[in-house]
């Protein structure tokens, strides 16, 4: 699956995730109590996840939904995409 992100320093990176289920979370465990990003979108295609969105510290959730609609990737991926609950 691929991780998408939107913000913060890594704004429109991508990267493979290993695994079925994207992390919470990412990077997954830093142990330094630094912010991570985190997950707000899940992208499926059948039963299979291929992407993942996370979106950075601080940044407003409807600010990241805007610009990942603005992006498109369920189109991208032929995918649904689901939101991820809140923390």
């Amino acid at each position: 699956m691929r991780a998408l992100f939107v913000g913060g320093t890594v704004d429109n990176s991508e990267l493979d995730l290993e695994g079925n289920q994207p992390p919470r979370h990412y990077p997954p465990d830093t142990g330094t109590g630094q912010a991570r990003y985190r997950l707000h979108a899940v992208g499926h295609q059948d039963q299979a996840v291929v992407y993942a969105v996370y979106g950075a510290p601080g940044m407003a959730e409807d600010e990241i939904r805007r610009i990942a609609d603005e992006r498109d990737y369920a189109r991208r991926f032929a995918a649904t995409e689901v939101r991820a609950a809140n923390d």
